[in-house]
């Protein structure tokens, strides 16, 4: 598949239209606010800015309110094991994401009935490395369609090639850094 085909889903933690402008329209936003409760006036500006760019909208780690809010999808951390969200009717193209980072938890997810599962880290080599061959190892225990997060950046792109992923995630990756100011 190539790099330009993959979906992207971009991680925020505030409503900031200088970022999710420069973004694709294969681009998901996942609005994840774990500092504070959920503000629901941000959400609601967020799913209307969304809607009118074209862009899904996902809410992270609070699926009966991204239900309740009629929003595209949600996003289950790894550190979520609830299943209560199972109870809930939901529309048919409501787009559940889990995320994982060994079989054990692949396996939460898919009892969560997750329809993606993001997998990290691929690059950043933290506590939950994975690397390439580790990601493909994981990806292969699951029939689930998987997305690599953690750590990618505009130079390792190209390496998502090498493991079959339906997408990549992340927050850097997305946001446009601004070159340094040179001395005089």
């Amino acid at each position: 598949m190539h790099i330009n085909n993959l979906r992207k889903y971009y991680f925020i933690n505030k409503f900031d239209t200088k970022n999710i402008d420069k973004q694709t329209q294969n681009t998901y936003i996942i609005y994840r606010n774990y500092d504070s409760n959920y503000n629901l006036k941000t959400i609601i500006k967020l799913k209307k800015y969304c809607k009118k760019k074209g862009f899904k909208f996902l809410l992270s780690n609070n699926v009966k309110l991204a239900i309740n809010m009629n929003l595209d999808g949600a996003y289950i951390p790894s550190f979520s094991k609830s299943v209560e969200h199972l109870s809930f009717s939901k529309r048919k193209n409501f787009l559940l994401i889990g995320s994982a980072h060994n079989n054990k938890e692949i396996k939460i997810k898919e009892k969560q009935g997750v329809n993606l599962i993001f997998l990290s880290s691929i690059f950043k080599k933290n506590k939950n490395y994975l690397g390439l061959n580790k990601f493909k190892l994981l990806a292969n225990l699951t029939k689930k369609k998987t997305i690599a997060l953690g750590g990618i950046s505009k130079e390792n792109l190209k390496k998502l090639k090498l493991v079959n992923c339906e997408g990549f995630a992340g927050i850097s990756v997305f946001q446009k850094k601004t070159a340094p100011k040179r001395g005089r």
